[in-house]
């Protein structure tokens, strides 16, 4: 009887209202991606260090997912920011995570 309760519940509550539960509108993504842009995605005080990690790996966004936080400590990258780059450069290479065209605005 419980079973049969929990199971009419669910089907209940997963047809819901009608609405969807979220908005699955596009966002406009980056058509391509080098070092700069990615920075400017990643955001949070990062893309200051554009011009000494595009001089490092000579622009090619591919060296940079493959940069280790030893290579980044050596350019002088403060750790947080170390730490954002390597968790992004992870998120990108599974394809979880891709800069947009326009920047979030952080308030």
């Amino acid at each position: 009887m419980a079973l049969a309760f929990a199971s009419h519940a669910r089907r209940l509550l997963l047809a819901g209202a009608g609405a969807p539960a979220r908005s699955f509108h596009a966002e406009p993504y980056q058509a391509k991606v080098g070092v700069v842009e990615f920075l400017n995605g990643v955001g949070k005080g990062v893309e200051t260090h554009a011009a000494k990690l595009e001089e490092a790996v000579g622009g090619d966004l591919q060296r940079l997912l493959e940069a280790r936080t030893l290579r980044l400590k050596k350019l002088g990258i403060p750790c947080k920011h170390r730490k954002l780059i390597l968790s992004f450069a992870h998120k990108y290479r599974l394809g979880l995570w891709k800069p947009r065209a326009e920047p979030r605005k952080v308030e």
